[in-house]
């Protein structure tokens, strides 16, 4: 699988093709904001946009092990107004009663905004929540990445994996409070994979309390696992223009299956929480911290 990576080093922003492993040399190729968004808008596809990157430029050589700044895929360096996180509520066949077919009726689940783009996290960093949050729920998920051209145009770039924490307990007291229940840090991976969104993803999820395993469980969150086909979802959102904003770059969580709320598990202060997307190689770990100011450690 074919990965784009952005990462700031030595204080200047650069895009490598392989994942840093210290003791092992990567290239980094220095790019400026906004040019590898571009590169996709322009070659076509992340693929093409890869080659443009490379061609004619002498890469910078470290060792994998160097200080590397890890950076949410495609995000604007002022990602505050220019790139929106958003996803789909209650995507997974486990959710429904009956099995789609073919002939299935599209329609379109329901839609949540999560926030902007630099309201996101890495992967290490602190996922802050409400002080008087009910109940946390960890939510594995692909996360497909787009694009917009100068004329509203999303382009796919490709996809990455996120934890959608939410107040599951808030949304129980009153599924209209939803968008309440969203306003929790989100963490993604820093790995755009250069395909097409994965039919399956596996893994499991772990979480820490005191440095011992308090709860660990699967997940499922490819797209034989869920209820309606990803494209016809992307479709119907895109329709909207608020989502076609020229310029915008959107990051759109494809939804969660059951998981540590639903086994009677409470997520505390201070809990660590670890997916372990092992399809794909990708691991999200972060502690929680309730109340304080996003962003800060």
């Amino acid at each position: 699988m074919s990965i784009l990576f952005e990462c700031e080093y030595e204080g200047a922003r650069h895009v490598a093709f392989t994942r840093p492993v210290p003791g092992r040399e990567m290239s980094l190729y220095p790019v400026s904001d906004g040019q590898v968004r571009a590169a996709v808008i322009t070659e076509g596809s992340a693929r093409a946009a890869a080659r443009a990157l490379t061609r004619d430029i002498t890469p910078v050589t470290v060792d994998g092990g160097a200080r590397l700044r890890p950076l949410p895929p495609l995000l604007p360096t002022d990602g505050s107004m220019n790139a929106l996180v958003s996803g789909f509520m209650r995507t997974h066949k486990s959710k429904y009663e009956d099995e789609p077919t073919d002939e299935t009726e599209f329609v379109a689940p329901n839609w949540f905004f999560k926030g902007f783009g630099d309201w996101l996290r890495m992967p290490g960093e602190t996922l802050t929540v409400p002080t008087k949050a009910v109940a946390l729920i960890e939510e594995p998920e692909v996360a497909l990445v787009y694009v917009n051209d100068e004329e509203g145009t999303a382009h796919y770039a490709g996809y990455t994996f996120g934890n959608d924490l939410c107040d599951i307990g808030l949304h129980r007291q009153n599924p209209g409070w939803n968008p309440y229940c969203k306003l929790c840090d989100t963490s993604i991976a820093p790995w755009l994979f250069l395909d097409e969104p994965p039919q399956t993803v596996t893994g499991t999820t772990v979480i820490e309390r005191d440095g011992v395993t308090a709860w660990e469980g699967p997940f499922d969150c490819g797209a034989d696992a869920l209820y309606f086909k990803v494209q016809d979802m992307v479709d119907n959102l895109f329709e909207y223009p608020a989502l076609r904003r020229p310029g915008l770059v959107n990051y759109i969580l494809l939804g969660a299956d059951e998981a540590s709320f639903h086994d009677g598990f409470r997520i505390a202060h201070g809990d660590r929480i670890t997916i372990d997307v092992k399809s794909h190689d990708v691991t999200l770990s972060n502690p929680v911290r309730f109340g304080g100011t996003p962003g800060s450690e």
